[in-house]
């Protein structure tokens, strides 16, 4: 993430208060970078840029890195709260009949193994998404343009692999340098992990729960959801894949799956 530096500004007024030739001086590091006559001026504004905190604590005291990419702020992890940010809890669903029949909200973390919570997060399933306030106040699930506005941002900007500003190549720039399986293909974010990670998202590979309620693909796949959905059944989610070197936006994935989720910062 760029850091913004605040330019500390010392404003002073020179000669005698009485005469036209009052004037105001603006300094940086001891340089005058700017002045103006006192009689032009009607006000004086002093801007601090906000900047995006380096961390955010969900309702159960996980806390989360940040990256700001383009003009949006991530988070750096996957979600793994067990709660709404309103203090309600979600069900943690572990038989896999029971999570096949779920048309309402659940979560579970992958092979119902809660060390894996550390690294990967949670899974959810959408419904658990469409309640609204899943991620931590100030925060919400991307919709499927926000993930395509971070998307349209790094290939215009040279995060493709190569460095190429067209077609979509982006995926080693999303993915984490640890954690995902290797592959020979040169491009592929499995090929020489090392070069993974300059956009700072770091994708892991979570792997996912099928609507069916087994397990799969971690070491291989991250799956994200978004907010929006694409009809009475499935909803737009987010791919990363070890063997390829292309972000995969894909809309045939029923809600009753169990994906990972990023959160991105309100404007």
């Amino acid at each position: 993430m760029k850091t913004i530096s605040t330019i500390i500004l010392t404003l002073f007024l020179a000669c005698n208060l009485a005469t036209a030739q009052d004037t105001m001086y603006v300094y940086r590091a001891g340089t005058v970078i700017s002045k103006q006559a006192v009689a032009d001026v009607d006000s004086v504004i002093f801007y601090k840029p906000i900047t995006p905190p380096a961390v955010v604590t969900d309702i159960d005291g996980n806390v989360y890195h940040t990256v700001k990419i383009g003009t949006q702020v991530w988070m750096v992890e996957n979600l793994k709260t067990t709660k709404y940010n309103d203090g309600t809890s979600i069900l943690n669903i572990i038989d896999g009949t029971a999570w096949s029949n779920l048309t309402t909200p659940g979560y579970c973390f992958y092979n119902n193994d809660a060390a894996n919570k550390t690294t990967y997060g949670a899974l959810y399933n959408w419904y658990t998404v469409n309640v609204g306030n899943l991620a931590p106040t100030g925060w919400h699930v991307p919709t499927d343009a926000e993930w395509t506005t971070l998307e349209n941002y790094l290939i215009a900007n040279g995060y493709n692999y190569g460095g190429t500003t067209t077609g979509n190549k982006i995926a080693k720039s999303l993915a984490a340098t640890t954690l995902w399986n290797t592959y020979t293909m040169v491009g592929s974010i499995g090929n020489d992990l090392t070069k993974n990670n300059t956009s700072g998202f770091a994708g892991l590979p979570g792997g996912y729960r099928s609507g069916g309620g087994t397990f799969g693909s971690i070491g291989n796949y991250g799956y994200w959801w978004s907010s929006s959905e694409t009809n009475t059944y499935l909803a737009w989610i987010r791919i990363l894949s070890y063997s390829s070197s292309s972000y995969v936006a894909s809309n045939n994935y029923n809600k009753q799956h169990g994906f990972s989720v990023r959160c991105v910062r309100d404007n």
